[in-house]
């Protein structure tokens, strides 16, 4: 099997080779941390955990950077805003970005580099440009010199006089052509700065990807990914600064997710639509919206609505229910250790099946159609009175090395109930043995009010949460 991933910049899919056998250069631009991120933001960030979990089932040394622009006028804006330091407000939400990602199932990235940890990296890539000519100085601020660049473009698939400027290009009558973008902004009175050959001044947004990748993964690496919104201009500027510089290709594969739409309508500040995650996962758990983000293909638009939502929790509830019931069987299933070769050529053929969706562009709701492929044959086997402990644990690891990908499992267990429930299914379990009916259902609906539900079966008592 072969992974093949959709490669923005040449418009196909292409069979995936990275640079060095065994291992993956990735990088993905992260947020500028002046706010709490919203579900939009959710998506890149579930994405392509996904893609750096499955590059590394498929036995990959991913190294995984995600950087955060700590400096920008955005920050400036709001550290003005709130009496704060641009520092401060950045240590604020970058903590909060962390612990909202973390709240998502994301694994750490292998390094979270910071602009303002990288200035003289950013300085001497700007020096470069400037002595290649594909930058210039104007009253404080540089530029760079796109028409200098034959490709510019190439990624967003736009003529130069075509391109629509996007938000951060400024048009200046420094600027030798509206097109040229900043590399160095000038400081004004009372913003933050740092010295460099052109005055005292901060980077501008584009330069600091480039610097960084260079740094921390060198010229060219394998993946670069981020939302569709970045295909133009950021990832395009950053092409043309680095390829500039060093000659060689930034990234052999770009990715891009497409847009998430809330019920219907572009995600926006002037609608108001904007949900921030941790806002979300007050009122649903959080696996539940990771389920949902890989329910539809990345490179499609998603709509987020009460009614996506309550199927993607009631999808999840399927899986996660024949988990518990595969774990709740193994505790008094017999230990044999014989099993029907056509289960296990039935588990490997799913495998299988997961592995092919997976490597066809990380296509999850294909893959994730092979999860319940693997759920109903266990449903089916967990209808047999007498089970197998090894059948049992086969089902078990399948579904968890499938769960090493999509990281939508919960792995709550007996000993995470608190104290006060333990002792209510005691009490409730001594009251059906005296046939104090009463107390035993007065017991169970306490217990459903907490949000646990508890099932008697022929092995004991069964329980999950809501």
């Amino acid at each position: 099997m072969t992974l093949r991933v959709y490669n923005t910049l040449t418009r196909k899919k292409e069979e995936f080779v990275p640079i060095e056998p065994g291992k993956v250069k990735m990088y993905v631009c992260g947020p500028t941390v002046y706010n709490y991120i919203h579900i939009g933001n959710g998506r890149p960030v579930i994405f392509f955990d996904v893609v750096r979990r499955y590059l590394e089932t498929q036995k990959y040394e991913v190294t995984y950077i995600t950087n955060f622009t700590d400096v920008d006028d955005k920050m400036i804006r709001k550290a003005e805003e709130l009496a704060v330091t641009v520092p401060e407000l950045a240590e604020t939400f970058i903590q909060a970005f962390l612990d909202d990602v973390k709240t998502l199932g994301v694994h750490d990235a292998t390094l979270n580099p910071r602009v303002t940890e990288n200035i003289q990296e950013i300085i001497d890539f700007i020096a470069a440009l400037v002595e290649k000519d594909f930058a210039y100085e104007a009253r404080g601020d540089v530029y760079y010199r796109t028409s200098k660049f034959a490709e510019y473009g190439k990624l967003s698939n736009q003529n130069l006089e075509e391109l629509q400027y996007g938000i951060r290009i400024e048009v200046d009558d420094r600027k030798e052509s509206p097109q040229d973008f900043v590399l160095w902004k000038a400081a004004k009175p009372g913003e933050i700065y740092w010295d460099s050959p052109w005055g005292q001044g901060r980077p501008g947004w584009h330069i600091e990807c480039s610097a960084m990748v260079r740094k921390y993964l060198g010229e060219t690496i394998d993946i670069h990914g981020g939302g569709q919104d970045l295909t133009f201009p950021h990832h395009e500027c950053e092409i043309a600064q680095t390829e500039a510089v060093t000659g060689h290709p930034m990234a052999n594969y770009w990715l891009h997710n497409a847009f998430l739409n809330i019920d219907n309508e572009k995600m926006s500040k002037s609608l108001g639509n904007g949900i921030l995650i941790r806002d979300l996962v007050k009122q649903i758990k959080p696996q539940v919206f990771r389920f949902f983000m890989l329910s539809a293909h990345y490179r499609n638009p998603l709509n987020f609505s009460d009614e996506s939502l309550k199927q993607a929790s009631n999808a999840l509830e399927r899986i996660q229910n024949a988990y518990d019931n595969l774990k709740h069987r193994l505790a008094t299933a017999s230990a044999t250790s014989e099993i029907e070769s056509v289960l296990t050529d039935r588990l490997a053929a799913i495998a299988n099946q997961f592995d092919d969706k997976m490597n066809d562009d990380f296509n999850t709701p294909d893959a994730i159609t092979a999860v319940f492929d693997l759920v109903a044959e266990a449903n089916l086997y967990l209808q047999q009175e007498r089970v197998n402990a090894v059948a049992l644990q086969l089902f078990l690891d399948q579904l968890q090395a499938f769960d090493q990908t999509l990281g939508i499992l919960s792995q709550q267990t007996d000993e995470l109930l608190d104290e006060e429930i333990e002792q209510l299914i005691i009490e409730r379990t001594e009251s059906r043995k005296s046939k104090n009916w009463a107390r035993a259902d007065e017991i169970r609906d306490l217990l459903t009010e907490k949000g646990i539900f508890l099932e008697d079966t022929p092995q004991g008592i069964r329980w999950r949460r809501k």
